[in-house]
């Protein structure tokens, strides 16, 4: 990878990251969703600037062809992400489902003294 695409990437990462810690300091995005991306933003970046560590790490493991690991990390990195949010949906749903029932019981209550 020649200089230059190095530069180019690494300011669409730090645009990226910035726009993210600007989504969490305006409310707009919790912490928690967020962290898993600013660890994959920062990790890019790193192998970004230090393409050797890519390299090295896919013959570590293994891997024939770097960019091979970087379509593996990112599946891995896609599963993480839909497992993190099957549970927040799973704990919103039944919080809602606590929260109705709730509030049935509460409006049946307010019937009932009427």
């Amino acid at each position: 990878m020649n200089f230059r695409l190095q530069v180019i990437i690494a300011i669409i990462i730090l645009v990226a990251l910035g726009f993210i810690i600007n989504m969490i300091r305006k409310k707009a995005l919790e912490l928690r969703y967020a962290l898993a991306w600013l660890v994959v933003g920062i990790g890019v970046l790193i192998l970004d600037i230090f393409p050797v560590l890519m390299t090295r790490l896919a013959a570590m493991l293994g891997i024939y062809s770097p960019m091979n690991m970087l379509f593996f990390l990112g599946f891995c990195f896609s599963l993480v992400i839909i497992f993190i949010l099957t549970v927040a949906v799973s704990r919103m749903s039944i919080r809602i489902k606590d929260l109705t029932q709730e509030l049935a019981l509460h409006e049946r209550e307010n019937k009932e003294t009427d």
